[in-house]
């Protein structure tokens, strides 16, 4: 099948008994450059908005509530559309999708910029979230798809290092924006990455393949979009509207019934956006509860940090931006020697150990406070942070991918990153409560007073996470640690939230 317009193809990797794209060529340096901007978009959008908040909230008058939707709103959009919008870059391209995904994001990011107040801001979250969505499947597919098999490993980690090389610095430029210019540049610093993205994918082939029959699961979708929406507005407006208001009770029962209803239509569908029977596997579930739980711990552990820095530590937002740079910068120096140590090992023991640390730099920065320095308050836990998901990040994937079957590694990668992304967006929901804001607008007093509680509850279920590998992760080296090798990839082979 060749593509239509003037959009170059190529022919497909080992699948399809091509040849691929050279790492070592143009057209593969381009690959890597396009999907690795995309990565930082979808970063940025994600999580360098932390930043802001406390100046998004004084400028529009933003209350808790409002303030946890600017945040969660895309995360949420993003996790619950991450395997429908899969399904339509196997149908579409993976190029193609890219490229929708990044102009939608483009147009959303400068809606956020000029949002007169709140409900725009969020409304304008929820559409990034729905270009967000599009691109997380189709950059990491189309760098994987496009390469020649024996290029594909190398490939992406070049991509890897060069995504969270990018991003390290990320959060200090938008910190820098907030105390220099206004927090509606940080919605800005994506522009320029999506237009060099769009360029850039200009001179990248879409690969000539055989398409996937378009078979839209909608009734999936609406169910995952329904259910984690409920559930997180409830979380969100508990702590403010009190949970025995009728609202809550109700966004929380249609969340729970929704959720729970999926599974079984999921079964019964013959091409479903979740495949249940996955699930019958011991080790996949066992690393996705851990993937639910320990990335859920480092999102909410990242915007608590944040907020201490700022609110209670005094840092400007520059300076709050800067804080975690160190665990950045250790993830990037352990993180390349990890694989090699799961060869020999193998994948329970690693990842244990990593988890259990980054858990102790949680409990290290748990007692920040006035007063400190930067040396005392945060930077061991950043490097015990560091030094955690070092340690973890390479096992984790190893060992779910090795839990599958070959024709499974793309939709068993896409629901690991998709574990990830709702264990980030319910613990970040959750942060109102967890400090006890109740029906306060202000998160400074809150947090003052509960931000080492809220921390310890990260560093527990990091502790729980941990317990969990250890007790059903396979002791052995894993048979065949690869990375997805087909068109069916759908999400992040590594999923990272630092």
């Amino acid at each position: 099948m060749t593509t239509q317009g003037d959009e170059p193809a190529v022919t497909g990797g080992a699948p399809y008994g091509g040849t691929g794209v050279a790492l070592r060529g143009r057209a593969g340096a381009l690959l890597v450059a396009a999907t690795v901007l995309a990565s930082m978009v979808g970063f940025i959008d994600a999580y360098m908005i932390n930043v802001a908040i406390p100046a998004i909230g004084r400028d529009l008058g933003a209350g808790v509530s409002g303030l946890q939707w600017i945040l969660t709103g895309y995360l949420v959009t993003v996790a619950s559309l991450l395997l429908l919008a899969g399904a339509l870059a196997d149908h579409f391209g993976w190029r193609r999708l890219l490229v929708v995904g990044l102009l939608v994001m483009i147009v959303a990011s400068l809606c956020c910029a000029a949002a007169p107040n709140v409900e725009a801001l969020i409304a304008a979250r929820v559409v990034q979230g729905a270009g967000g969505a599009m691109v997380v499947p189709s950059s990491l597919a189309l760098l994987n798809g496009t390469l020649r098999s024996e290029d594909r490993a190398k490939g992406i980690g070049v991509w890897a290092g060069l995504s969270t090389l990018g991003t390290t610095l990320g959060p200090y430029g938008g910190g820098w924006l907030v105390d220099h210019a206004s927090w509606r540049y940080v919605f800005l610093l994506n522009v320029p990455l999506i237009l060099a993205a769009l360029w850039v994918l200009r001179g990248v082939p879409e690969v000539s393949r055989q398409r996937r029959p378009l078979s839209l699961d909608l009734a999936g979708a609406v169910l995952a979009v329904v259910g984690l929406g409920g559930v997180i507005y409830a979380l969100t407006a508990g702590p403010a509207s009190g949970w025995a208001s009728p609202v809550v009770i109700i966004s929380a029962v249609v969340g729970v019934a929704a959720l729970a209803a999926l599974i079984p239509v999921e079964q019964r569908r013959p091409a479903p956006m979740l495949r249940t029977a996955l699930f019958r596997i011991r080790q996949f579930v066992a690393i996705n509860a851990a993937t639910l739980l320990f990335y859920g711990a480092l999102s909410a552990a990242s915007y608590l940090v944040v907020l201490q820095c700022q609110l209670t530590l005094g840092y400007t937002a520059t300076a709050a931006g800067a804080a975690l740079i160190p665990e950045s910068a250790v993830f990037l120096l352990v993180s390349p020697f990890v694989g090699g140590l799961v060869a020999r090992v193998g994948v329970r023991l690693p990842m244990t150990i990593g988890i259990l640390i980054v858990a102790g730099g949680f409990a290290w920065l748990s007692a920040a406070s006035p007063g400190q320095s930067y040396a005392q308050a945060i930077l061991p836990g950043a490097l015990l942070w560091g030094l955690g998901i070092g340690l973890t990040v390479a096992p984790l994937t190893a060992g779910v991918l090795a839990a599958v079957d070959d024709a499974d590694l793309g939709e068993a990668s896409a629901i690991n990153d998709a574990a990830s992304r709702v264990g980030g967006v319910v613990l970040i929901a959750l942060v109102p409560a967890l400090l006890g804001v109740g029906g306060s607008d202000d998160l400074a007093q809150p947090l003052a007073d509960r931000y080492q509680t809220a921390m310890l509850v990260m560093a527990a279920l990091s502790v729980v996470s941990a317990a969990i590998t250890f007790g059903y992760v396979a002791r052995g080296r894993p048979s065949a640690i690869q990375l997805p090798a087909t068109p069916r990839v759908h999400g992040c082979a590594v999923p990272v939230s630092t």
